[in-house]
């Protein structure tokens, strides 16, 4: 018997948007098996997603047979994360740069690094290896709002992942603040080598690091 009236359908439909937040694309099937429900079951949360402009697809070719028909978070959507009040960071960037310059620009980011550097260290004093290190750092940009988890690879290599970036806004103005969170990643998880393997604002759907001890 089919579980998808388990839940109200609002659950279901946050539960959608969260998983296309987290895990990007998925079709119908895909969201079915993990909510535990029909794939028609799925679809209808979709179809009405889709009418209030939160969730969208597009059909990628794969080989022969039908297309798969992917579905993703419209702009709509990402708007229901906290962004940290995006404009008025974006105004005060402008204001800063016109005041200041960009000197005055790279001195803010820097006290910023800084600061979070401080307060990153705290958290990571008492972690005696890497993988705490990875957790403590993850559960502190998680509380950030940066949605971040991290994972072992195959290769012995770790993933640590942030499905949302709460300064999106002000690091699309300015992408000093990026490189800045790359350093004090490299910093923090030292001696392993830290590389950006996928950024949200270079049209990826989260920003990826892997980690080679």
């Amino acid at each position: 018997m089919s579980t998808d009236h388990a839940l109200p359908p609002q659950a279901s439909d946050e539960k959608i948007i969260y998983l296309l937040k987290t895990q990007g694309e998925m079709s119908a099937a895909e969201l079915a098996e993990r909510l535990s429900m029909t794939s028609m079951g799925a679809r209808q949360h979709l179809q009405a997603l889709e009418q209030q402009g939160l969730v969208t697809y597009t059909d990628r070719a794969e080989g022969r047979g039908r297309p798969r028909r992917c579905w993703f978070l419209t702009d709509a959507a990402w708007q229901r994360f906290p962004d940290r009040h995006a404009q008025l960071t974006v105004t005060l960037l402008d204001s800063i740069s016109q005041l200041f310059g960009e000197a005055g620009l790279d001195q803010l980011i820097s006290q910023r690094e800084k600061d979070s550097e401080a307060d990153y260290v705290k958290a990571l004093a008492e972690c005696t290896d890497l993988e705490a290190r990875l957790q403590a750092l993850a559960q502190r940009r998680s509380e950030e709002g940066y949605m971040a988890q991290w994972q072992v690879e195959p290769d012995g290599s770790y993933l640590l992942t942030e499905h949302h970036c709460p300064i999106c806004a002000a690091a699309s103005r300015c992408q000093q603040f990026c490189r800045s969170e790359l350093e004090l990643f490299r910093r923090l998880l030292a001696p392993a080598r830290v590389e950006r393997s996928q950024h949200l604002l270079s049209n990826g759907s989260r920003c990826i690091y892997r980690i080679t001890p």
